[in-house]
């Protein structure tokens, strides 16, 4: 009940599709292939970090190279991100890259 509230009635496709709508550029979606994936390894190579410090900065380095690649994405899609509306968006992308991955999206 919880889960499918935070959700809004929405399954994940259709969140998936909606995400899929507002990111047309082609420039853009390859600033999300690259940049998606890249945020997921910072935060893995953070965590990683709690064992050998020195990874924290790499992890630092990839985080913010991944959201700038984001960004610039989406300055030639000309539309702000959908998190800045909705944030439930920021949870939307991993799912929309597998989806583009797996060639659904």
């Amino acid at each position: 009940m919880i889960f499918s509230t935070m959700l809004g009635g929405l399954t994940s496709q259709e969140w998936v599709a909606r995400y899929s709508r507002s990111h047309q550029h082609p420039v853009n979606r390859l600033c999300h292939t690259l940049g998606i994936p890249t945020i997921i390894i910072s935060i893995a190579v953070f965590l990683i970090g709690f064992r050998y410090h020195r990874l924290w900065a790499w992890a630092l380095g990839l985080f913010v190279a991944g959201w700038v690649l984001q960004f610039v994405g989406h300055a030639f899609e000309g539309k702000p991100p959908e998190f800045f509306k909705d944030w439930r968006f920021l949870f939307v992308g991993v799912r929309w890259w597998w989806a583009k991955i797996k060639g659904k999206a």
